[in-house]
């Protein structure tokens, strides 16, 4: 791709926004940044482009800024809808995202993951299986490191392993992973898409540009994955149909067959060799972690590592190691026999009733924030069967009370804090209860991010044993 004297318009100056312009100075570009924030609210990001000698459109978006571009490349989270960037491509003017321009500077072989549900801790898994077979593994991407900053840093691994989100592939035009996993659809950011078919094709595009020689891997349980992954290319891998059997886990379909242990791949003209196994701790592993759902994401894990030639005793090694990710059914502490558990990266409903599906006992949810379109209907059942005692937060409080505070055996009842919700939750909980924050919202309402939510969560519930 020719950058050198071009003008490249950057579109958002959050973190892929910067390493994409620094990444086109460097090559030779000349960048212009344009994002809706003042200089004042981007701060040292605006500074750092001035330093560099990037030219910045600030607190608004000029059309003739689009116009007058040789390329524009998107942030994450900036719509590819906007009027400016569809008049651009209108005009011919090339409009992608940060990780199609990323992968046109990589060769080697690029490991992908999309899902409603799961991404992080996939591809965090992934990647430790890999570096434990013995590869030299990049992982980023909507995980944290923007991918351009590994084609920017001179760095040469042996594998990349990038966690890609719907907005990064609605931007993307070549991008060809060779080993791309889709771990489920499910209704999620129906506030940015039109409907939830137009969701399902974003999450599918992971295998638009994939050919027979590479290698997709499916959650077959998954009725939306399987209708959107009839007619793809590559070589699929398919998960699925998980039983819990006498304390292990066992997985079957005619593709795959993990049972008591043991771990057995076998699909069309391709297969393990007879009597060579994975040797998968069961018992280890299910202890570690909450959920049907991180089965079938260690599942996933397991698969697309194999795919990218990692071996046995790397990815034995790496579900051995395995800790689990803050904010997804972390368990924060057990207290007078009551388990708080931090779930802040539950943002959508199905997060939710997985979530809750994870227990057996009494739960007390503290759910709510900002809402993403969705409704809470979907977890009338799953509340009905484990939640003891609703605890709604944020902008969402009274809806979410008004379509599931009748579903609960003890009711339901507001919170004007965090703080204030879990103290509620400890005056209200009993020895053997479990208080889950599992959100199913944004916690742009409250919090700048996800992760702040549950650091405030974290840190209420370690007051309490002061209480």
């Amino acid at each position: 791709m020719e950058i050198v004297d071009k003008h490249i318009l950057v579109v958002g100056l959050g973190k892929s926004g910067v390493a994409t312009a620094r990444f086109l100075r460097n090559r030779g570009a000349r960048v212009t940044v344009t994002d809706m924030a003042s200089e004042d609210q981007l701060g040292e990001h605006a500074q750092m482009m001035r330093e560099m000698g990037i030219s910045l459109v600030l607190g608004e978006h000029r059309t003739e800024t689009f116009a007058s571009a040789d390329g524009i490349v998107i942030s994450p989270g900036v719509p590819h809808t906007l009027p400016p960037i569809k008049a651009a491509e209108e005009r011919g003017i090339p409009v992608m995202g940060e990780i199609e321009l990323a992968s046109r500077f990589i060769q080697e072989p690029i490991i992908a993951v999309t899902g409603t549900n799961g991404k992080t801790t996939t591809t965090t898994l992934l990647g430790e299986m890999l570096e434990a077979s013995g590869f030299e593994v990049f992982v980023g991407g909507n995980i944290g490191n923007p991918l351009i900053t590994y084609a920017d840093s001179g760095q040469r691994a042996d594998r990349i392993v990038v966690e890609v989100s719907s907005f990064q592939l609605d931007t993307i035009n070549t991008f060809r992973p060779k080993v791309a996993v889709l771990l489920n659809i499910t209704a999620d950011h129906l506030d940015r898409y039109p409907d939830f078919t137009a969701y399902a094709k974003s999450k599918a595009r992971i295998f638009e540009n994939q050919e027979p020689d590479d290698f997709a891997v499916l959650n077959s349980d998954d009725p939306v994955v399987h209708s959107v992954t009839q007619n793809i290319k590559g070589r699929k891998f398919e998960t699925g149909n998980w039983k819990l059997e006498t304390g292990n886990w066992k997985f079957e379909t005619g593709n795959l067959k993990f049972e008591t242990g043991n771990l057995k791949f076998e699909t069309g003209n391709w297969k393990l060799e007879t009597g060579s196994k994975f040797q998968v701790s069961s018992f280890k592993f299910q202890a570690k972690f909450l959920g049907k759902h991180n089965l079938e994401n260690a599942s996933a894990a397991c698969l697309a590592t194999w795919a990218a030639d990692g071996t046995e005793a790397g990815i034995q090694s790496a579900l051995n190691d395995f800790k689990g990710l803050p904010h997804r059914l972390e368990h924060v502490a057990k207290i007078k026999g009551i388990m708080y558990v931090n779930d802040s990266k539950a943002t959508n409903t199905d997060a939710v009733a997985k979530a809750l599906e994870s227990f057996d006992k009494p739960v007390i949810l503290i759910m709510g924030g900002r809402g993403k379109g969705n409704g809470f209907h979907i977890l009338k059942e799953p509340v009905r069967r484990h939640v003891k005692k609703l605890i709604a937060i944020g902008e969402t409080k009274a809806d979410i009370i008004s379509v599931l505070g009748d579903e609960c055996r003890d009711g339901s009842q507001a919170a004007d804090s965090m703080e204030d919700a879990v103290l509620q939750a400890y005056r209200l909980a009993e020895p053997g209860d479990v208080v889950l924050l599992s959100p199913a919202c944004s916690s742009f309402d409250m919090y700048r991010s996800y992760t702040e939510r549950g650091d405030a969560f974290r840190q209420a519930v370690n007051a309490l044993t002061w209480t």
